[in-house]
């Protein structure tokens, strides 16, 4: 799997609803299609991606075949506390990539 792209605000009001987005570098090869001679290409699909906020699962979807090359999510969330955001990506041939985000929550 290639690198992780993630956007959080660095600060956010407590009780606002904040906008994450994150990307994934990943070929998705669905297993239909043919190389230059004609053989099947292997299916390489991220399987799974979740998003963590303070330990606790804020986000989760789980991909198919059909998702597009380098699969790109916007999700929103509330503001609670300061912490840190993980997100996981984790494709169907035992690849997983993590990426750390903090975000820092006033009053």
């Amino acid at each position: 799997m290639g690198s992780a792209r993630v956007r959080v605000p660095e600060r956010a009001q407590r009780g606002s609803v904040i906008e994450i987005r994150a990307m994934i570098e990943h070929p998705m090869e669905t297993g239909f299609r043919l190389n230059n001679v004609g053989k099947p290409i292997p299916r390489h699909i991220v399987e799974s991606f979740t998003c963590q906020y303070d330990g606790r699962e804020v986000f989760r979807a789980t991909l198919h075949p059909a998702v597009s090359t380098n699969p790109y999510f916007i999700f929103y969330t509330v503001a609670t506390r300061s912490g840190e955001l993980l997100f996981t990506w984790k494709d169907d041939e035992g690849g997983v990539v993590t990426h750390v985000a903090r975000i820092e929550v006033t009053d």
